[in-house]
């Protein structure tokens, strides 16, 4: 069954006019306004987009089916296709019937939906134009500048691999390194003695970690440490005393380009796009208006000229 929010989602689509404008991407069955090119989706083959609906003669395809889900909120999409397909065919048929009323109505004609295909077709080509430039503009060259930028300002940095004994009092901290000291095993006094359920199970150990992911008395302590090396002395923190051994040390590898090129694409993408705006306002004439279509006020001109200063007062 169809879970509540994906209903919500369907019904708010329809609210909004979202399946009425799908409907505007396929051909009117009667004579009326022309859906804007710019909104139509290209014809697929008959095997890559078979109709899965028919109403009143008019097809309805897969894409139709994929371009609703497209539209629903993510935690809907994310959710097995067979699941919501019954209420996505539903909503779509409801969606042509509304539609084809109004075509029938002759609304297609009037000035509001005239200026609704208007705006959408507007938005299509902004999307379009958007797109381009930044496909253009993100070239290899681009990527690998913006990759060794990333690289620089986010070096590689030093990792520890340790494991640590947490207690409560400094006493029972200072006990533990004595049995230590004598050969005692620390993956055995972690499972006894850590309150650290987590980490206990594991025999104390916490994996690897930079310096700034650790509470700061324990970072310092651990980054200072040697490799096999066990705290001398307790340490500690908020949570209580600590005894530390130090596993390993390493360098944290840096990521390559493809870990990390959606991270720069879209911060390219960004750039991109303000200075496709910024260029284009610089040969435009612009002019703008206040509400009530007034002249917007003047500013005045910054002067760089100190202010004068106040005479002070004769001494005598």
């Amino acid at each position: 069954m169809v879970n509540r929010v994906f209903r919500a989602a369907l019904l708010s689509m329809a609210a909004c006019g979202l399946a009425l404008a799908a409907h505007a991407q396929t051909p009117a069955p009667a004579p009326a306004a022309t859906p804007a090119p710019a909104a139509q989706a290209a014809p697929a083959p008959a095997d890559a987009d078979p109709v899965v609906a028919r109403v009143n003669g008019e097809a309805v395809h897969r894409s139709d089916v994929q371009r609703m889900v497209a539209q629903l909120p993510p935690q809907v999409q994310q959710m097995p296709l067979e699941m919501i397909y019954p209420a996505v065919i539903e909503q779509l048929v409801n969606s042509k019937l509304v539609a084809e009323a109004g075509y029938k109505a002759n609304l297609a004609g009037t000035p509001e939906v005239k200026d609704e295909i208007k705006r959408a077709e507007e938005r299509a080509v902004q999307r379009a134009y958007i797109q381009k430039e930044v496909q253009s503009r993100i070239t290899p060259a681009k990527l690998d500048e913006a990759y060794q930028a990333f690289l620089k300002q986010n070096p590689a940095q030093e990792e520890v691999k340790a494991s640590h004994i947490l207690v409560e009092k400094e006493d029972e901290a200072k006990a533990i390194i004595a049995q230590l000291n004598k050969g005692g095993d620390f993956a055995k006094l972690a499972k006894e003695k850590s309150k650290d359920p987590v980490a206990a199970e594991q025999g104390g150990d916490l994996g690897y970690f930079t310096k700034d992911t650790m509470v700061e008395p324990f970072a310092d302590a651990a980054f200072a440490m040697k490799k096999g090396e066990v705290s001398k002395e307790p340490v500690k923190t908020q949570f209580g005393w600590h005894i530390i051994k130090v596993e390993d040390k390493r360098t944290q590898p840096q990521p390559t380009l493809d870990e990390v090129k959606p991270q720069l694409e879209q911060q390219l993408s960004k750039d991109i796009v303000t200075n496709v705006v910024d260029d284009l306002r610089k040969v435009a004439k612009v002019e703008t208006f206040q509400l009530d279509g007034s002249p917007m006020p003047k500013e005045e001109p910054a002067t760089d000229a100190p202010a004068p200063k106040a005479e002070e007062p004769k001494k005598n």
